[in-house]
C-alpha cells in the first residue's frame, strides 16, 4: 500500500469525512488489484489485495464476475476485523460494495473500453456487468435486511455501475449511503469556459432547448412518466467526488451550480423539468432509447470538489488522489424537492 495511507486506519465512520474518503477509496482499490491478482494469478501470500481491505478490519465477502470475460469488476466486503483490533468505530457499513473502473490491461481493456462507450450512449443499464450490480445490490439488501448496513461506492466507470444500482434502489425507497469518485458526466466541457455570464447563457439555452425538445418529442404521458421516475429519486443523496481538472466528471460542477442559480432567479420549474433530461439523446437517439432515464442524471447530490488537484487528467482522474492526506474538499449539498 501507499505510504501516505498508513494514517487512515479503521471503519469508516461519518464522524469523520477524511476518514470515510480514505478507507473507502481504499476499498475501491481492493477492486482493481484483486482483478490484476486474477490476472497475474497470483494467489496466497503472493496476492496484494488483502491489505486494500484487511488495514480497514474488511474481509472479501465475495468477488463480482463479469459474465462475459469473467473478470472482477467489482466485490462486496464484510466489516469484520479480528477480536484483537481496535477497529470498532460506531457507525460504520456492515457492507461495501465496491466497483472498478477501467483497467488498461490487455485481459479486461477491451470489455472496459466498450462499457465506457455504452456510458456514452446511455446503454450501460441493458449490459451483463451493470445488470449483476443491480442483482447483486438488491439481494444485498435483502439480506441485510436495513439500508444503512449497505454503502455503495465505484471509480469513474464503476462510479457509473453505482450509480446504477443506487437509482434502481431509491425508485424503491431504499436510499444507500452512497460515495462516487470521479462519477463521468457525458457532456461538451461547459465548465472549462472562462466567462461565467457566457456559462450561465449556455446553460440557460440548453435548458430552454432540452425543455422545448422533451415537449414536442414527448407525449404528456411521457413526461409525466419521466417526471415521476426523477422525482423519486430525490430524497437519495449519494456523494459525488469530483476534480476540477478532471474532464470525465467536472460538468457536475456546473449540473448542480446552474441549478442554485436557476432557484435564485426564479426558474426552478424550468430547471426541474429540463436537468431530467439529455439533449443528446433527445436529439441523436432513437425513439426508444431517448426515453431511457440519463444515467448521469440526478436530482440531489452531495458534491465535494478537489479545488487543488493535479493539472494533468490522469493524475485529476485516478483513485489515489482520495486517499492522499490534506486534501482541500469544499461540499455542498443540492437537494431538489418535488
Amino acid at each position: 500500500m501507499a505510504e501516505d495511507q498508513t494514517f487512515h486506519l479503521g471503519r469508516p465512520s461519518q464522524k469523520n469525512a477524511a476518514h470515510v474518503i480514505a478507507v473507502v477509496a481504499c476499498l475501491v482499490q481492493c477492486v482493481y488489484v484483486l482483478e490484476l491478482d486474477r490476472q497475474k494469478k497470483r494467489k496466497g501470500d503472493k496476492a496484494l489485495a488483502p491489505p486494500w481491505r484487511e488495514t480497514f478490519g474488511f474481509q472479501l465477502k465475495r468477488p463480482l464476475v463479469d459474465k462475459a470475460d469473467s473478470s472482477i469488476f467489482g466485490a462486496i466486503f464484510e466489516y469484520n476485523p479480528p477480536p484483537y483490533s481496535c477497529n470498532h468505530s460506531a457507525g460504520g457499513p456492515r457492507f461495501v460494495v465496491a466497483f472498478r473502473g477501467t483497467l488498461f490491461k490487455k485481459k479486461s481493456f477491451l470489455r472496459d473500453t466498450w462499457l465506457d462507450f455504452q456510458v456514452i450512449l446511455n446503454n450501460l443499464h441493458s449490459t451483463s456487468r451493470c445488470q449483476t450490480a443491480i442483482q447483486e445490490v438488491e439481494d444485498l439488501v435483502a439480506t441485510a435486511g436495513y439500508s444503512g448496513e449497505v454503502w455503495l461506492t465505484g471509480h469513474s466507470l464503476g462510479s457509473a455501475i453505482a450509480l446504477q444500482a443506487g437509482k434502481n434502489m431509491a425508485k424503491k425507497e431504499v436510499y444507500l449511503e452512497s460515495l462516487l469518485f470521479n462519477p463521468p458526466y457525458p457532456s461538451v466541457p461547459t465548465e472549462k469556459i472562462k466567462s461565467k455570464s457566457l456559462k450561465l447563457t449556455l446553460h440557460l439555452a440548453k435548458s430552454v432547448l432540452r425543455a422545448g425538445v422533451a415537449v414536442a418529442k414527448q407525449s404528456p404521458l411521457q413526461r409525466k412518466q419521466s417526471e415521476s421516475s426523477f422525482a423519486a429519486m430525490s430524497p437519495w443523496v449519494p456523494k459525488l467526488f469530483v476534480n476540477e481538472a478532471d474532464y470525465v466528471c467536472f460538468e457536475y460542477i456546473g449540473y448542480f451550480g446552474y441549478g442554485n442559480w436557476m432557484r435564485k432567479h426564479r426558474l426552478e420549474n424550468i430547471y426541474k423539468f429540463a436537468s431530467q433530461y439529455s439533449l443528446r439523446s433527445l436529439l441523436f437517439m432513437s425513439k426508444k432509447e431517448a426515453q431511457t432515464e440519463p444515467l448521469h442524471l440526478i436530482p440531489s447530490a452531495n458534491l465535494t470538489i478537489n479545488s487543488k488537484p493535479p493539472k494533468r487528467f490522469l493524475s485529476a482522474h485516478g483513485i489515489s488522489e482520495w486517499w492522499k492526506p490534506n486534501l482541500e474538499l469544499e461540499s455542498e449539498v443540492y437537494q431538489c424537492e418535488y
